[in-house]
């Protein structure tokens, strides 16, 4: 099986502040919130949702096609795609635009404050879903308002099953556009902050949510994950890392264990495990696309944390 992802292509510039921010934002002041952060450490990482959930499901040994626009500075992201052997052929270069830029602050408790400049992340909707060979499944992911809109039709009228994460794209989408992605997808997946997002949004509890889709997947950090499926919910336990350095990308990493975990047909209790170990492991490594595994470290560290061997 080929998943097609489709999502933002980035560079993330990531900087830690060694402190915490509500330490500093007074919660009576928000009205007039003018703060700085001095953060010592700085990273610029490739980064945005379709390039780090192929990187991760390519660590996995799946087969995921990026989809993408890029801006005329993306050379170095192109050398970087290369190197690890992920397929840019529905990648397209807008040549009157920067790629897409994220700038995120992290605090010692891992609240992260982002700003972000779409650049050619704004043109996604050139790139139909109809132009590739081959796919058998496929993600929505944040990107441009227009190619979300565009791409979660494509799969639908092409009966190719994908997954929907709006993520940090939530804000760009009414509770009507909600309802339209819920019916194109065949699966939901958000945190607890969008789920409560999405539910407020459209009027409907997680459960009524979770009738309209095969499944809904509800992350919750440290805690876990909720899989809402077939009138059931399985409760997934977090996968302990080894150590917190950087929860930027976490989420993707958890999404392309979810592709995983569906383009092998393992059951929800399984893939949900695989995707929180893969977010485990992200979790113990600076940036989106900096963590490293074989298949046989994976494998022994899944048996490890969840008592049980994963079946080839």
């Amino acid at each position: 099986m080929s998943a097609l992802i489709c999502g933002s292509l980035a560079y993330d510039t990531i900087m830690v502040f060694n402190g915490r921010f509500k330490d500093h934002i007074l919660p009576d002041k928000i009205h007039m919130l003018n703060v700085s952060f001095l953060v010592p450490t700085m990273r610029r990482n490739f980064g945005g949702c379709a390039g780090n959930i192929a990187y991760t499901l390519k660590l996995l040994g799946g087969q995921g096609f990026p989809m993408g626009t890029v801006g005329h500075d993306f050379g170095p992201y192109h050398a970087w795609l290369d190197e690890h052997h992920i397929d840019r052929r529905y990648v397209k270069e807008i040549a009157s635009e920067f790629t897409a830029q994220g700038f995120v602050t992290t605090d010692l408790d891992d609240n992260q404050i982002w700003a972000f400049h779409p650049g050619a992340m704004s043109h996604s909707q050139v790139q139909p879903v109809a132009s590739a060979d081959g796919i058998s499944i496929g993600i929505v992911s944040p990107d441009g308002r227009e190619g979300m809109l565009a791409h979660a039709a494509q799969f639908s009228a092409a009966n190719i099953p994908f997954i929907f994460d709006p993520g940090q794209g939530l804000p760009l989408f009414d509770g009507a556009d909600l309802l339209k992605f819920i019916e194109q997808a065949t699966w939901l997946a958000v945190n607890d902050y969008e789920a409560q997002v999405v539910a407020e949004r459209i009027g409907l509890t997680h459960a009524q949510i979770a009738e309209r889709v095969q499944a809904l997947i509800v992350t919750r950090g440290a805690q876990g994950s909720l899989i809402y499926h077939g009138g059931n919910c399985t409760e997934i336990p977090p996968a302990k890392p080894s150590a917190i350095k950087d929860p930027t990308g976490c989420g993707d990493a958890y999404r392309a264990g979810l592709l995983y975990g569906l383009m092998n047909d393992f059951d929800w209790e399984t893939t949900g495990r695989i995707a929180s170990l893969v977010g485990a492991i992200k979790i113990e490594s600076h940036g989106p696309q900096n963590h490293r595994f074989t298949m046989a470290e994976f494998n022994a560290r899944f048996q490890e944390s969840f008592g049980y061997r994963l079946a080839a």
